[in-house]
């Protein structure tokens, strides 16, 4: 059932009608009834019924808000425009907002792709875009929207792992917040389209790894962190060792044994990866 636009006209000229017609039947009805004359009592109370008829097609309409109009159970309609309109007569009139919302899921407790406990939480921002479906094709459409919240967030987090500690280009629920908010986008407006519901923007509220693993995990970033920064202190080392035994050959024309080399290379590996100050030693053993 897709929404449609219902017939509607400026509700102020039907509002004075219907106050001249009881108005001026309720003056038919008193003069008859003081003049004993049956005909006009007749053609007043049919002025009133008229008026009463035509006042139950008013119907007002706020800004960013609709009216689904049904006729004996019929969706016949909606109003989306502001103010005071006069409409099919006897008809139920719903009021459906069309103001953007948020909803804040609750922190769940989903295992990501690697099977490991996280909590994550979403902000979820939406509107009504077809209020038809929205009143009709679901019970509750802001429930319905809160529960499929909360379903495609778990799912969208069982995609992604928390984060990987040893490939950089994955995508994780850490480091790449905004393509897990764009698939989480995604995900959800496939489930509200039968809803009537246009899922304006998606954000992760809360992320982070549940409270039994949490104190492990935290260990294992900081190991991983250190074993990342040692990577790259060895490696600065082992360019700068090259540099120096290739420059002394050069500058100073001396070959350096293969003896020499490697305890050159050693005492500077020492010196550079070493974490606190080193202390010379005098290699007295090849003084003669």
């Amino acid at each position: 059932m897709k929404e449609k636009q219902v017939f509607h006209i400026n509700g102020y000229i039907g509002l004075v009608l219907a106050i001249a017609f009881v108005l001026v039947g309720g003056w038919l009805v008193w003069a008859g009834a003081t003049g004993d004359h049956f005909a006009s009592i007749f053609l007043g109370a049919l002025l009133i019924i008229i008026a009463a008829f035509g006042a139950s097609s008013l119907t007002i309409v706020g800004p960013n808000e609709a009216r689904v109009l049904t006729f004996f159970g019929k969706y016949i309609g909606t109003i989306r425009d502001s103010g005071l309109f006069m409409t099919v007569p006897l008809t139920s009139k719903y009021s459906i907002s069309l103001r953007v919302r948020n909803f804040n899921s609750a922190i769940l407790k989903v295992n990501d792709l690697r099977g490991n406990p996280v909590e994550i939480a979403a902000v979820i921002v939406f509107k009504v875009v077809d209020t038809s479906m929205a009143l009709f094709a679901v019970d509750d459409y802001e429930q319905f929207v809160e529960i499929q919240s909360e379903s495609a967030v778990r799912h969208v987090a069982s995609e992604y792992p928390y984060d990987t500690f040893d490939d950089d280009k994955k995508l994780t629920l850490r480091s790449n917040p905004t393509e897990v908010s764009d698939r989480l986008t995604e995900e959800l407006q496939e489930r509200l389209n039968v809803a009537g519901v246009e899922v304006v923007e998606t954000r992760l509220t809360h992320l982070a790894y549940a409270t039994e693993i949490a104190s492990a995990m935290l260990q294992r970033q900081q190991s991983s962190a250190i074993l990342s920064a040692r990577k790259v202190i060895v490696e600065g080392a082992v360019s700068i060792t090259e540099d120096t035994i290739a420059r002394l050959e050069k500058d100073t024309g001396m070959q350096l044994s293969d003896d020499k080399k490697l305890q050159l290379i050693n005492n500077m590996m020492v010196t550079i990866i070493s974490e606190r100050g080193t202390q010379p030693i005098v290699n007295t053993s090849d003084v003669k």
